[in-house]
């Protein structure tokens, strides 16, 4: 709560007990506590950028309102030599190597074998080519606590500016460079076929944040946040929970953001 506090203090109210009183469940109530939740304020579904993204009522200057409180939140963010490391190349490259790793099985299925290879090439040899420049934006402090799930979905335009829905639970999908994050939106603002808002994006962000040299980076973190979203829509193809319609437009997504993720390299 406290870490969603930085971008959205306004929603989240507090944490509340919820206890069991015989068969009966409460959320404050009286009996035992049994477990813990977060207490939110609601937020309006249809006032959330993917929502708004599809009727096509964002416009830029609700873009640069993002990129700026962006800026302004990751220049506050809390650095540290420790936390450096963390989002340092030698984890960047972890992220990368789980990726394909995690993908293999579904060569053919939601990634085809060419698009498999060619950006597995095209992601170790950026590494390896750019290993300075992960340790400069190291050293220059650009590897900071971070939001790190990004994305329109947990962006709501309601009284104000909320970003909501951080990653809390591993710290090294958290404390990553500004440039990933930055990234992750950019590409979102692709995958809804608005790259004129992607690049509107990028460039209010570095106008704020005097980050040019991200430029550089930015189609390998594209393409990385790219190939994870098309990795975990293919990880729901093996849920028996979900139905064979839904798998079906789960498919066709996965294979989406797959050639999304070439169309960087």
């Amino acid at each position: 709560m406290t870490l969603n506090r930085r971008l959205c203090p306004d929603a989240y109210l507090g944490v509340v007990a919820i206890t069991q009183d015989g068969d009966t469940f409460s959320v404050e109530g009286s009996g035992t506590e049994v477990e813990y939740a977060v207490k939110m304020r609601s937020l309006p579904h249809q006032r959330m950028m993917d929502r708004l993204l599809q009727s096509n009522q964002v416009t830029p200057e609700m873009i640069e309102r993002v990129a700026e409180r962006l800026a302004e939140f990751h220049r506050q963010a809390e650095i540290s030599e420790q936390l450096a490391g963390i989002g340092g190349l030698d984890t960047v490259t972890q992220n990368t190597e789980e990726n394909f790793v995690q993908t293999k099985d579904y060569v053919k299925q939601t990634i085809a074998p060419e698009q498999y290879e060619k950006l597995k090439d095209y992601n170790y040899s950026f590494l390896e080519r750019n290993a300075g420049l992960f340790a400069k934006r190291v050293k220059n402090g650009r590897i900071r606590d971070c939001h790190g799930d990004l994305h329109a979905a947990h962006i709501c335009f309601d009284n104000g500016l909320c970003i909501y829905d951080c990653i809390e639970f591993n710290e090294r999908f958290r404390y990553i460079d500004v440039a990933s994050e930055v990234a992750f939106l950019a590409m979102d603002l692709d995958f809804h076929r608005r790259p004129d808002l992607a690049k509107h994006f990028v460039d209010a962000y570095v106008k704020a944040s005097g980050d040019e040299e991200l430029l550089t980076l930015l189609d390998f973190y594209k393409c990385y946040r790219a190939y994870v979203r098309g990795k975990v829509e293919g990880f729901k193809l093996d849920d028996p929970h979900v139905s064979e319609e839904e798998k079906r437009k789960t498919l066709a997504i996965a294979r989406k953001y797959f050639e999304l993720a070439e169309s960087y390299v």
